[in-house]
């Protein structure tokens, strides 16, 4: 069982294989196409998908290692290997790396089958210039009814390739200034799109028209505390059912009566086409933590007292994370149905997410669960941020290779953090998670299997899924739970000495969109199992 699952996982990633060496050839080598016998016609627009051509002057191969849609299929797939003859061409339609400007092709002979990859933990630029620590993929039959290759795990590399390195840009938007992450606003989904969700969701700004504006008497949605009367937690469900039906999905509203109170879920579904009962489910809490005190609303005395209005890092963050997600994926066929979810009730103990893993409908099964909450302090701010996955087994292994080196793998290209998780692993290895919640750091990403599960991916993990999930500082955050957990406080918490709190929290939210985006398409082609 253990074996057959990392089979499946490097089928589809082609993160390990056999150690390499002599991957790469210069121009003069005899026989073999160079870089000047492709042709990359179109714009190379990083972070979105773009559609360009590829020209041959030579019979060659080409290894595009990056997410593409393929011709047959209209789906997404992770790489392939086309063959070009001579004066033809291929029309290509591919996403390539967000966060990073620096791309590659891999060239061949025409015909190869076997060919070298970069390691999970580096960076495709860094393996072109050493590739010791590399694999091999071979190629292997479409299972997608599709028209291009796809790719597995090889112990062979084919020998020498040639590497041609091209540069990307990022759409920005016009209307914004590098203050405010104009470098993170543009692409499928952008960072500065979650800051404006936060803003507004959290916008306290005060409205007297009861209709248009909500029982909380502010233009965004607040007192967001679960209660069966409370009609602020009723306009938000409302509110956030209509956004899901906005973006075209089936919106559901699911009730389950815990034994005081309801647990009120919302739900936005895109059944899939090839495996319609396989969930793959992306979810964050939108409820707040309720106020305990009454002097949590006294000027002076905001970092006292239990409870917040705005939940602006806990949970909006992650509600608006939710929401761009959806917003992007809406339209986008995928194989499995994505359900994307606002759970309540996670602050009194989980219920939300708790009652829909207890209730998945008979035949139905979840592949994987990606879990948003309280990420937006961490870096590019002087904090780490935390990948955390599991189940956990044992605190000395790694029990999920699969999902480790699926983290790893978008993270040190398509984000081009490989230094960053270098160092967060070193921190790991030394402290653990708890630090990493409290400290202040500079340069800091860490993955690894959590020991603890104090929010919505429990109750998954419980149920056997294997999950993935995103945050930054938790118990070391001194308006966790507090009236002051603003987004002027987030604001705050995030200048550096190179960038405002609006810029870096802008990039923080694009790092960690991306991040759940791209295990998405992961999981799409093939869902990564729980290997305990």
């Amino acid at each position: 069982m253990r074996s057959d699952s990392i089979r499946v996982f490097l089928m589809i990633f082609v993160m390990a294989g056999a150690t390499l060496s002599g991957c790469f050839a210069n121009d003069e080598s005899s026989g073999m196409p160079s870089t000047d016998d492709l042709e990359i016609s179109g714009e190379l627009v990083a972070g979105d998908w773009s559609d360009v051509i590829l020209t041959a002057k030579v019979d060659l191969s080409v290894y595009i290692p990056y997410f593409l849609m393929d011709p047959g299929s209209n789906r997404a797939q992770n790489g392939t290997v086309l063959n070009i003859e001579a004066g033809d061409s291929e029309n290509v339609r591919w996403l390539l790396p967000p966060r990073n400007t620096d791309a590659v092709l891999l060239i061949g002979d025409y015909e190869r089958t076997n060919w070298p990859i970069r390691a999970a933990a580096e960076s495709w630029m860094a393996w072109s210039m050493d590739s010791s620590n590399g694999g091999a993929v071979a190629i292997s039959e479409n299972e997608d009814n599709g028209t291009w290759n796809w790719l597995s795990s090889s112990d062979d590399d084919g020998g020498d390739v040639k590497i041609k390195k091209f540069q990307t840009t990022r759409a920005q938007r016009s209307d914004l200034t590098m203050d405010d992450g104009v470098d993170a606003s543009g692409g499928w989904v952008d960072g500065r799109s979650v800051y404006e969700w936060v803003e507004f969701i959290t916008d306290e700004t005060p409205c007297d028209d009861v209709v248009t504006c909500g029982s909380d008497g502010a233009v965004g949605y607040l007192d967001r505390w679960i209660g069966n009367q409370n009609p602020s937690y009723e306009d938000a469900i409302n509110y956030f059912e209509g956004v899901m039906k906005g973006y075209g999905l089936r919106a559901e509203v699911h009730r389950y009566w815990t034994g005081t109170l309801w647990a009120v879920n919302i739900c936005g579904y895109k059944d899939g086409s090839m495996f319609p009962n396989e969930w793959l489910v992306f979810g964050g809490h939108f409820d707040i933590a309720p106020y305990a005190t009454p002097t949590s609303l006294l000027p002076g005395l905001e970092e006292t007292g239990y409870g917040t209005r705005t939940g602006a890092y806990d949970n909006s963050a992650g509600s608006s994370m939710v929401l761009t997600t959806a917003g992007a994926l809406a339209d986008f066929d995928a194989r499995r149905t994505m359900v994307f979810c606002l759970w309540s009730s996670e602050e009194e103990g989980l219920w939300g997410s708790s009652a829909f893993a207890d209730n998945v409908p008979a035949g139905v099964t979840i592949s994987n669960y990606l879990n948003l909450d309280m990420a937006g302090i961490n870096y590019p701010g002087d904090y780490a941020l935390s990948v955390y996955l599991g189940p956990d087994g044992t605190g000395d292994v790694i029990d999920q290779p699969g999902m480790y080196h699926m983290a790893e793998w978008i993270g040190s290209d398509a984000l081009d953090l490989a230094y960053q998780m270098e160092r967060g692993k070193a921190e790991w290895a030394v402290g653990g998670e708890n630090p990493l919640w409290t400290n202040q750091y500079e340069d800091m990403v860490a993955i690894y299997e959590s020991p603890t599960a104090r929010s919505d991916h429990d109750p998954f993990q419980q149920i056997g899924v294997a999950t993935l999930g995103w945050n930054g500082v938790v118990d070391g955050f001194p308006c966790y739970h507090k009236t002051c957990d603003k987004l002027e406080t987030l604001e705050e918490y995030m200048v550096t000495d190179n960038a405002t709190g609006v810029a870096n929290l802008a990039h923080s939210w694009d790092i960690v969109t991306w991040w759940a985006v791209f295990a998405f398409l992961h999981m799409d082609q093939a869902p990564v199992p729980n290997e305990l």
